[in-house]
C-alpha cells in the first residue's frame, strides 16, 4: 500500500477541499447516529403514551428517589462496616460500593434530566401526540440534512479523486518522455497506455473510495459505537468479542485480493498488447487471412482475463459473508445478553458489572438501534476493500515505471555547447544492449564539420545504432562521442538535440495540421519561415495545390491521409526549418517512390551544404551526395572511403553495390 500512500498525498495537497469532505461525513456519521438516537424518545412516548414533558418530570422523580434510597443504604453500610465480623467484611464492602456507585449514578441523571427539562418544557409540547410529530419532523430534516451534506461530500470526493490523478497522469507522462528508448522498447506502448489509462483508473476509483466510503462508514461506526458505549460499554465489549475475529479474516481476503488484481491487471496490458498489434498491422491479417488466428489468439487471453476476475470476485465475494457472519454474531450475543439483563433486572453478568442501574426496554432497544447503525456502514465496508486493493496493485504497476530513472539523462554540471563548427568524432565506441548482445565494437570516426558520410552495411551491422549515439538516444558502454572535443555525456541533452534534425524511414506525423507538423521543434517559427522550408523541400506545391485546406489541411493518425513522398518532404521541412548543424538521415529515402526520391535529392543537395550530415542508407542515388562512404560489419568499420576508392579495394562495398544494383535494375 506504500505507492498508493503515494498518491493519497498528492490527493491531500488540496487540503481545503479534503478538510470540506472530512467536515461533511463527520455531520453524515453525526446525522446518522443522532437519527437511530430517535427510537428511545419514541419508544418512550409510544410505549408510554406520555410527552417528553412527563417523561422528564418521571425520570427525574425515579433518580431523586434511588438518591435517596441508596444514599440511606449507603449511611447504614458505612455505620455497620465497623462492626462486620472479618469473614462477612468483603460481603458487605461490595454492598457499600454498589451503594455508592449507584448514588453517583443517580446523581448523574439527576444533572442530565435537569439540564433537558428546560428545554422540553420551552419547546416541546405536553401532549404525546403532538411530542411524536415534532419527533418524526426532527427525524425528517435531520435526514434530509444528512442527504445534502453526503451529496457535496461524493461532490468533492469526485473532485478530489480527479484532481489527484490528473496530477499522476501529467507526473507519470512527463517522467515517461524523459525516459530513454531502452524504457519505450521494454515495456512497449500497449504496457504503457495500459497503466496510463486503467491502471490509472483504478487509482482514481481507489481515491473515490478512500475519501468515500471507507472515510465516511468508519465515522459512522464511531459514532453509534459510542452511542451504544454511552448506553453500556461493558455490554458493547462482550458483544464484539468476534471483532478481532473478523478483523484477522478481512486482512488476509485483502492481501489475497492485491495479489490477484495485480494479476488481473497483468493479463489487461497483455490485451491491450493484442488490440494494438492486431489493430495496427490490420492490412497484413487481412492480406494473410489471419482473422481466425486472431480471434484465437484474443479468446486466449480474454480468458485469462475473465478467469482472473472471477478469482477477483470469489474472494471479494468472502468478504461479505465474514463480515455479515460477524456482525449477525455480535447482534446476537447482544440480544441475548442484553435481554438477560432487562429481564431479570440484574446488574451483573458472569460475575461482571454491567451497568449501576438496571436497563430500560428503551435504552435496551436504543443500544440495539446502534448496534444496527454499526452493522450497515460495517456491510458497506466490506465492499471497498476490493477497489482499494485494486488501486494499490495498480498503484504499484505506475511507481514502477515513475521511479526508474533514464539512463541517459543530463550531467550534474553541464558544459556549454556552442553551434556545431570543428568536428564529431567517435572515438573506441562499443555498445550492446545486453551483456551478450555486442552491436558496436571499439568503433573510432572523425567527421568533420560541413561532411557528409554515408554509413553502409547488411542489416544488424550498427549503422542506425551508431547515428543514435550521435543523439543520445543511448550512451557508448565504453569509449566516448565528442562534438567540438566536448564529450557528449557532459552536456545537456536539450543543447545537443536542438542543433540535430532527424529524418526516419518511418515518418512520424502527427494528427494535426500540415502547418504544426513542420513547425514541430520549431514552435515559434512563423507562418512565412514554415512555407519557405516547404519551398526548399519542394512540399509547398503540393500542399497548396493537392490538399483540401493547404497548410490547414489535418493530415491524419501517422499522417495516413497523405501519400509516402509527401511525408517525408513534409518531415524534410520539419528538419529544414530547424536549421541543424547535424543532419541525421536514416534511410530517409527507402521507402518512397522514384519521383520523390529525386526531388529530396535536390533539396538535399543545397541543404546539406555548411553542415555535417550523416547518412544511413544503401540507395545508390543517396551514395552520391555523400564526400565519405563508412562500410560496416558486425560492428565494427570494414573500411572508409570515396565511392571510387571503395569499389577498388572493398569486397564488402562491392558486394552490396551490386546487390543494390540488381534490384533497382
Amino acid at each position: 500500500m506504500d505507492n498508493f500512500a503515494r498518491t493519497v498525498r498528492l490527493a491531500l495537497h488540496y487540503y481545503w477541499t479534503v478538510a470540506a469532505t472530512v467536515f461533511c461525513a463527520l455531520v453524515v456519521a453525526v446525522l446518522w447516529g443522532g437519527n437511530i438516537s430517535f427510537l428511545y424518545p419514541l419508544v418512550e412516548v409510544v410505549g408510554k403514551n406520555q410527552s417528553l414533558s412527563q417523561w422528564v418530570d418521571g425520570a427525574i422523580a425515579e433518580a431523586e428517589q434511588a438518591q435517596e434510597k441508596y444514599g440511606a443504604l449507603e449511611q447504614k453500610l458505612q455505620a455497620e462496616l465497623a462492626q462486620t465480623p472479618p469473614d462477612k467484611l468483603r460481603a458487605v464492602r461490595s454492598q457499600l460500593t454498589m451503594a455508592e456507585s449507584s448514588v453517583e449514578a443517580a446523581a448523574h441523571d439527576l444533572r442530565i434530566y435537569g439540564h433537558l427539562k428546560p428545554w422540553i418544557d420551552d419547546y416541546l409540547p405536553s401532549d404525546p401526540f403532538r411530542t411524536l410529530a415534532v419527533i418524526v419532523a426532527l427525524l425528517l430534516v435531520c435526514t434530509v440534512t444528512k442527504d445534502v451534506f453526503m451529496t457535496t461530500g461524493s461532490f468533492l470526493v469526485d473532485r478530489i479523486s480527479q484532481r489527484a490523478t490528473f496530477d499522476l497522469r501529467k507526473q507519470f507522462y512527463r517522467r515517461t518522455l524523459r525516459m530513454d528508448l531502452s524504457t519505450f522498447n521494454e515495456s512497449g506502448t500497449s504496457d504503457l497506455l495500459s497503466r496510463f489509462t486503467h491502471d490509472v483508473e483504478n487509482i482514481a476509483g481507489g481515491l473515490q473510495t478512500l475519501f468515500g466510503r471507507a472515510l465516511r462508514e468508519p465515522l459512522k461506526m464511531i459514532v453509534c459505537l459510542a452511542g451504544a458505549a454511552y448506553i453500556c460499554w461493558q455490554l458493547l465489549l462482550i458483544s464484539l468479542v468476534v471483532a478481532p475475529l473478523a478483523g484477522f479474516l478481512i486482512a488476509l481476503l485483502a492481501k489475497t485480493l492485491k495479489r490477484a488484481n495485480r494479476k488481473a491487471l497483468e493479463e489487461m496490458s497483455s490485451l491491450y498488447a493484442i488490440l494494438a498489434e492486431t489493430f495496427g498491422g490490420i492490412k497484413v491479417v487481412k492480406a494473410f487471412t489471419m482473422e481466425r488466428h486472431e480471434r484465437k489468439r484474443f479468446h486466449a487471453t480474454s480468458k485469462k482475463c475473465y478467469r482472473k476476475a472471477m478469482r477477483i470476485a470469489l474472494f471479494d465475494g468472502l468478504v461479505n459473508p465474514v463480515t455479515e457472519v460477524m456482525g449477525i454474531t455480535t447482534i446476537c450475543l447482544a440480544i441475548l445478553f442484553g435481554a438477560y439483563l432487562v429481564m431479570t433486572r440484574e446488574r451483573y453478568l458472569f460475575g461482571i458489572k454491567m451497568c449501576d442501574q438496571p436497563l430500560s426496554l428503551s435504552a435496551l432497544l436504543a443500544f440495539y438501534g446502534m448496534l444496527a447503525g454499526i452493522s450497515d456502514p460495517a456491510r458497506r465496508l466490506a465492499e471497498v476493500f476490493n477497489k482499494l486493493q485494486r488501486a494499490a496493485a495498480a498503484s504499484d504497476r505506475v511507481y514502477q515505471l515513475l521511479d526508474r530513472e533514464p539512463s541517459v539523462r543530463d550531467p550534474k554540471k553541464s558544459r556549454t555547447l556552442p553551434r556545431h563548427h570543428r568536428d564529431l568524432v567517435f572515438d573506441c565506441v562499443s555498445f550492446r544492449y545486453s551483456t551478450n548482445q555486442p552491436v558496436l565494437d571499439e568503433v573510432s570516426l572523425r567527421i568533420p564539420f560541413g561532411e557528409t558520410v554515408a554509413i553502409v552495411g547488411s542489416n544488424g551491422c550498427g549503422k542506425t545504432t551508431l547515428a543514435n549515439l550521435i543523439l543520445r538516444f543511448f550512451d557508448p558502454v565504453e569509449g566516448s562521442v565528442r562534438l567540438d572535443g566536448v564529450d557528449l555525456r557532459d552536456v545537456r541533452l536539450r543543447d545537443l538535440r536542438n542543433q540535430i534534425g532527424l529524418v526516419t524511414q518511418e515518418t512520424v506525423l502527427f494528427d494535426d495540421t500540415v502547418l504544426n507538423n513542420i513547425r514541430y521543434g520549431c514552435p515559434h517559427a512563423t507562418r512565412e519561415e514554415v512555407i519557405e522550408a516547404a519551398k526548399q523541400a519542394h512540399a509547398h506545391k503540393f500542399i497548396e495545390q493537392k490538399l483540401e485546406n493547404g497548410y490547414a489541411t489535418r493530415v491524419g493518425q501517422g499522417g495516413g491521409r497523405l501519400s509516402g513522398g509527401q511525408r517525408q518532404r513534409i518531415a524534410l521541412a520539419r528538419a529544414i526549418l530547424r536549421d541543424p548543424a547535424i543532419l541525421i538521415l536514416d534511410e530517409a529515402t527507402s521507402q518512397i517512390d522514384l519521383e520523390s526520391e529525386q526531388l529530396i535529392h535536390k533539396v538535399l543537395e543545397q541543404f546539406i551544404r555548411h553542415r555535417t550530415t550523416v547518412i544511413v542508407t544503401h540507395r545508390l542515388a543517396t551514395l552520391a551526395l555523400a564526400n565519405r562512404v563508412v562500410v560496416m560489419d558486425a560492428g565494427r568499420i570494414a573500411d572508409v572511403g570515396t565511392h571510387d576508392q571503395l569499389m577498388g579495394r572493398c569486397d564488402l562495398y562491392r558486394r552490396l553495390h551490386q546487390i543494390q544494383f540488381r534490384e533497382t535494375a
